[in-house]
């Protein structure tokens, strides 16, 4: 059994190696075709896009990615090719709810809102929207959630905050590729700021850019971004808050992550008769300095590091500082 794993993912040293008899750590972006002849398994993040260009002709039959999101995931190819694979729903949940939370106190303290006179719409009602309204339950003056898929249809145009927890979708039903663009924020009434921790598409940035220019809106919070690595740079200087999509990378988070990861791996090779028993993983992530941990992490410090340093997008997410939940 071979595993090639993303050198980036934590607190996985050590323990994938019960699971294979070799495994090979390498940079997301740079796993290629050639690693993959021989390779039975994979633990990625969102960095490797796997679709028919790297996968075709290769050994893989197991593809886990330590992530929520996976529009890096050809799901029909995998389908057709026979290769299964898993993502890890509700692992940084409370992390991304630490984030919006944390980002939401700094723009009281900063004037830009009354969090307990305010209306907060939450876009996306799976495991982050659930634990951001948790989260937040406790300053608002009211909370309207929306997702259709789970029948809630209600209107987030008329709130002061919108924030979206989708995953990244351009057909079906409900595509939110561009979700919020510029008919969309025309519509709106309460200039609101606008928290983006899901996925970049899922934002129309050049009419977010504009409506920040004509003060349509009155902020933007901004952890996930159309292009990354290469961001705009008008709009990243523009927003309160800029980072380089960390919101869910919490101590806590990637712990979690790695866990669900190996366990996944564990299972299959259950199932394919490769393992019998149970194979447990005791991750527990280090201590953080207090500033970073609970209600003292501010995002702003993450944000004044990408402004002044852009083109370091992958390097400040790559070797991001301990945070705890």
């Amino acid at each position: 059994m071979k595993i090639i794993v993303d050198d980036k993912i934590p607190f996985i040293r050590g323990q994938v190696e019960q699971l294979a008899d070799e495994v090979v750590y390498k940079p997301g972006a740079a796993i290629g075709p050639a690693d993959l002849r021989d390779t039975d398994a994979m633990i990625i993040r969102t960095r490797t896009h796997c679709n028919r260009e790297l996968l075709e002709g290769s050994h893989v039959r197991l593809i886990v990615t330590a992530t929520i999101g996976y529009d890096h995931i050809d799901t029909r190819y995998l389908k057709e090719a026979g290769i299964t694979w898993t993502n890890c729903p509700g692992c940084n949940a409370t992390s991304v709810a630490q984030y919006v939370k944390n980002s939401l106190l700094e723009a009281e303290r900063k004037g830009l809102i009354s969090l307990s006179e305010a209306t907060l719409g939450i876009v996306g009602y799976g495991h982050v929207g659930k634990a951001v309204h948790e989260a937040m339950r406790p300053y608002m003056a009211e909370i309207v959630l929306c997702d259709p898929f789970l029948g809630l249809h209600n209107d987030v145009r008329h709130c002061d905050v919108i924030t979206l927890h989708t995953p990244l979708t351009t057909d079906g039903p409900y595509p939110t590729h561009h979700l919020v663009d510029q008919s969309f924020l025309l519509s709106t009434d309460k200039h609101p700021i606008i928290i983006n921790a899901a996925r970049g598409g899922v934002v129309d940035e050049a009419a977010l850019g504009q409506a920040l220019d004509s003060g349509l809106i009155r902020q933007a919070i901004i952890d996930t971004w159309e292009g990354e690595p290469n961001i705009s740079p008008s709009l990243l200087q523009k927003a309160f808050i800029a980072t380089p999509h960390i919101a869910g990378y919490s101590a806590d988070g990637k712990a979690n992550a790695t866990r669900m990861s190996l366990e996944a791996v564990a299972q299959w090779e259950q199932k394919a008769g490769l393992r019998s028993g149970k194979t447990t993983f005791d991750i527990q992530p280090p201590e953080a300095d207090i500033e970073r941990t609970g209600l003292h992490y501010n995002p702003t410090s993450d944000s004044e590091a990408l402004k002044r340093h852009p083109e370091q997008f992958e390097k400040l997410r790559g070797d991001y500082p301990l945070r705890r939940e």
